[in-house]
């Protein structure tokens, strides 16, 4: 076990290649990353948030923990009519991690239950961790599996685990996450696209952990995939102040678990076509939907302009403008219509 989630919490289904991969500068990965390699064969620099920046986490943490609670209620409720008590959580590392936590907690506390957690890694392009996989079939029924996440940006983590689970007959690919704006997930805690605070930090909300990690010089056939353990970030750990404050605002109370919304909902694929017509951006995969992932192009990636639907929206989207402005990131006023928030990321190749 590494990382610093509790051991009851959730088992960890990585491998530990802490100081065998050197971190790379987000302009070094950019150029990478835009030139074909994978993003997974490498590891950014962890960004250190300034003092600023903080002040707007510990803000969307005191502010949303109420709306972050309700969706994990709402999604723990949906999980335990459709799984029952030995419904097995899967979360997908690193930002389902936590989300995951939260889900056994509140299962745990509403049903009197246990529920199984485990976190393993799934990596767009290249599939699901299947030594995990194995691992937790040989022990749960097929059946029971839930898969989690924080939020959905443009779906491609839903049709990297459809794809993944051709070669799993018996399990669901339905995806739970607290956030769904796209109106993709199968299970959700809310369709609104707002601030889960834990989206807000990288490894410091994360358990210390990094992304996950694949090469084949460092992840073996029978390995999982790899994660690095961030230990010297122990003093700015917060990943259970987040865990904590949510948990606070637990309500017990039965949901109305009716979801209508998606019935009526436009295609959000759409939206992000129009965003690259209007933009002039050819490879969808540098538009980043959601504040979620807005979030991440600020964090990890060298973000080229960010889509606001409000430039007066300090209540939803105070963070993005701390960072926008920290980042020297354009903000520019867009009619989004399915989210608050998307993030565009530079194309390097004229860099």
């Amino acid at each position: 076990m590494f990382g610093s989630y509790k051991n009851e919490d959730v088992t960890i289904l990585l491998k530990d290649i802490t100081g065998q991969v050197k971190p790379q500068s987000t302009e070094e990965r950019e150029k990478l990353i835009q030139g074909g390699r994978h993003y997974c064969e490498m590891l950014p620099i962890e960004y250190e948030p300034s003092d600023q920046y903080m002040k707007s986490f510990y803000t969307a943490l005191d502010m949303y923990s109420g709306i972050t609670a309700e969706a994990v209620g709402r999604l723990g409720q949906l999980i335990y009519k459709d799984k029952g008590e030995n419904a097995v959580l899967v979360s997908l590392a690193r930002a389902g991690t936590s989300i995951g936590v939260l889900l056994k907690h509140y299962m745990d506390r509403k049903y009197g239950t246990n529920v199984a957690h485990y976190t393993i890694s799934i990596i767009r392009g290249r599939g699901i961790d299947k030594n995990a996989m194995d691992y937790i079939l040989a022990r749960h029924k097929p059946q029971y599996i839930q898969f989690i996440d924080g939020w959905t940006g443009k779906g491609a983590i839903t049709r990297q685990l459809e794809e993944a689970m051709k070669d799993y007959p018996q399990v669901s690919a339905g995806l739970g996450v607290l956030s769904d704006p796209a109106f993709i997930s199968e299970k959700c805690g809310t369709h609104d696209d707002f601030l889960i605070a834990g989206s807000c930090l990288n490894s410091t909300v994360s358990g210390l952990l990094s992304r996950t990690f694949l090469r084949s010089d460092i992840i073996g056939e029978k390995d999982f995939h790899g994660a690095v353990f961030y230990k010297e970030l122990a003093n700015k750990d917060l990943t259970y102040k987040f865990i904590n404050t949510v948990e606070e605002h637990f309500s017990f109370e039965d949901y109305d678990l009716t979801d209508n919304a998606a019935d009526t909902a436009e295609n959000t694929m759409e939206e992000v076509k129009s965003i690259c017509r209007d933009f002039g951006i050819s490879d969808i995969n540098l538009v980043k939907p959601s504040i979620g992932e807005a979030t991440r192009v600020l964090l990890r990636r060298m973000p080229w302009k960010m889509l606001v639907h409000s430039l007066d929206d300090k209540e939803h989207l105070g963070h993005l403008y701390q960072l926008a402005e920290e980042k020297g990131c354009e903000l520019v006023e867009y009619p989004l219509k399915h989210y608050r928030a998307c993030g565009l990321i530079k194309t390097m190749a004229d860099n």
